[in-house]
């Protein structure tokens, strides 16, 4: 089972497909938590990546397309995973095309996680992370017990660059303009849903998109 989850940044792509990836027995694969941590130990893939990421651009095709290539043929994918963050690109798509007919693999799977803007931004722009054991919260939604201090050890909470409201704002132009016209590009398989409900509605409803006709 190879599922593509598409939508907005903020849309709840990596919330839903941490629960689904449970419930179906699958990886997720997520590029952004992949070039975090290649950031966070300063790799070239990570370096090269990490301006482009910070200024709300898109990182090169080139990087992305190596690291999903890699990140594919692990043994934890025989089965199948969830893609997040990837494609977001016509190439992308196209590349990703070319690398599953390579291995006789197909999609099954698309999703669109339709979300206001608005509604995006108030996601994003509350999310805190602890320095020191990574732990992530929500100024709203999931607040620390104490103000800017992580529940589990103690270190401050910082908001990462991407996660602020200007930088939001191009990332979402960033968006409507690059990865939008994916809609049409899987039009034949996509299936769009609102992703403004509660996360247990939303995980109940991509379950059963996904296993329809599974």
């Amino acid at each position: 089972m190879i599922v593509i989850l598409l939508g907005p940044p903020g849309s709840g792509k990596g919330t839903q497909a941490d629960k689904i990836k449970k419930i179906l027995n699958i990886p997720h694969i997520s590029t952004g938590d992949i070039l975090r941590e290649s950031i966070k130990k300063g790799s070239p893939i990570g370096e090269k990546a990490k301006q482009h990421m910070q200024s709300g651009g898109l990182v090169p095709d080139d990087i992305i397309i190596e690291i999903i290539k890699q990140r594919i043929t692990g043994a934890d994918c025989k089965n199948g995973f969830i893609l997040d963050g990837f494609p977001r690109t016509i190439n992308q798509a196209s590349a990703l095309d070319v690398l599953l007919k390579g291995k006789s693999l197909k999609i099954d799977k698309v999703i669109n996680m339709d979300v206001d803007d608005k509604i995006v931004i108030e996601r994003i722009s509350g999310r805190r992370t602890c320095r020191g054991c990574g732990t992530n919260y929500h100024i709203k939604y999931n607040p620390p017990a104490k103000e800017n201090v992580c529940d589990k050890c103690g270190k401050e909470l910082y908001q990462r660059d991407d996660d602020k409201i200007e930088t939001i704002k191009q990332r979402l132009v960033v968006y409507r303009k690059e990865t939008h016209v994916l809609l049409d590009y899987y039009k034949e398989i996509v299936i769009s849903i609102k992703a403004d409900k509660g996360i247990d509605k939303i995980t109940d409803s991509l379950v059963s998109l996904i296993k329809t006709n599974d």
